[in-house]
């Protein structure tokens, strides 16, 4: 069985096609664009026209993909841009009318499940896990162990909403890296408790461990599983705060034009979770809610034939 999943978020949009056969899954096709959804959501409460449109269009070479490539099952859903804005309705009505994907708004709680579900099975941590699902408008903090979620919390705290509210000016100011710094240190804090192993998972940690590891072009496989350190991370951000963001991308090539904006918010949260967390380093995996989806589609499958 052929299955796509394709996860509409707040600041990419993500097409992973697999194979589904004698209960494992083998990844066919991978796509990720940044097509920034959610931008200006916090302050308007809509989806912006000229990113639905890019959205759009993003998703219509998706469908060509799928398509071509003989999918069976299409599972498509979308996140906190989409559960925010006030004309959502009208954004899957044209997903709907010019592609023919039916997607499907889910909650906080199950992009979390889902999440914690395609980290664990990619990666198979064993005891305490905390996995951290950093988007563009939330982030889920999931705790579990085996395949078993036993605690979430989605912080309304995402690379663009914090790159909007606090690093106003390019290259942030010193006052302004403080004010998130204590912002995040407020809001991670009190989910603090004992954990084995952090997973990291977004378009952030996955550049980081490219930076990190010296990794282009772009290659899941490569970047699966990569420890990334605390120091390491200290140093990306210190490194990339002092430069504006066009002059990040031009730098360091693993790092998009669009993501090199708000890069830097997203490594201030995963430096502030380890220094919280106190644990020296995390694992990173590009495996998250899309694949979160197709490995629940295994389940069920496995299930059905017991």
């Amino acid at each position: 069985m052929r299955v796509a999943a394709i996860d509409i978020g707040s600041y990419s949009v993500r097409l992973t096609i697999a194979e589904i056969e004698e209960g494992k899954i083998e990844i066919v096709l991978e796509k990720g664009r940044i097509t920034s959804l959610g931008s200006g959501v916090k302050e308007e409460r809509r989806l912006r026209e000229d990113r639905i449109e890019e959205t759009l269009k993003v998703l219509e070479e998706y469908r060509e993909d799928i398509d071509r490539l003989g999918v069976d099952k299409v599972l498509a859903v979308a996140t906190e841009a989409i559960r925010k804005a006030s004309n959502s309705e009208e954004f899957l009505r044209l997903v709907k009318e010019r592609t023919g994907i039916e997607v499907r708004v889910i909650t906080p709680s199950e992009e979390g499940e889902l999440a914690f579900l395609g980290a664990s099975y990619a990666l198979r941590p064993k005891g305490e896990v905390l996995v951290v699902d950093q988007g563009g408008g939330s982030t889920e903090f999931i705790f579990g162990k085996d395949y078993q979620v036993k605690d979430l919390t989605s912080l309304p705290l995402g690379i663009v909403n914090l790159t909007e509210s606090f690093l106003r000016h390019d290259p942030p100011q010193e006052d302004e890296i403080k004010a998130l710094m204590d912002f995040l240190d407020e809001h991670i804090r009190p989910l603090k408790r004992h954990v084995d192993e952090i997973i990291g998972l977004g378009g952030t940690i996955t550049t980081v461990a490219a930076l990190e590891y010296g990794i282009y072009p772009y290659d899941p496989k490569k970047v699966q599983g990569k420890v990334v350190s605390l120091e390491a991370l200290s140093e990306w951000f210190d490194k990339l705060s002092a430069i504006p963001s066009k002059e990040r991308s031009k730098l360091y090539r693993q790092i998009e034009d669009r993501r090199a904006e708000v890069i830097l918010a997203g490594i201030g949260m995963f430096v502030k979770i380890l220094e919280i967390f106190e644990k020296d380093y995390l694992r990173v995996s590009d495996w998250g809610v899309k694949q979160g989806l197709i490995v629940r589609e295994l389940l069920r499958i496995i299930d059905t034939k017991r």
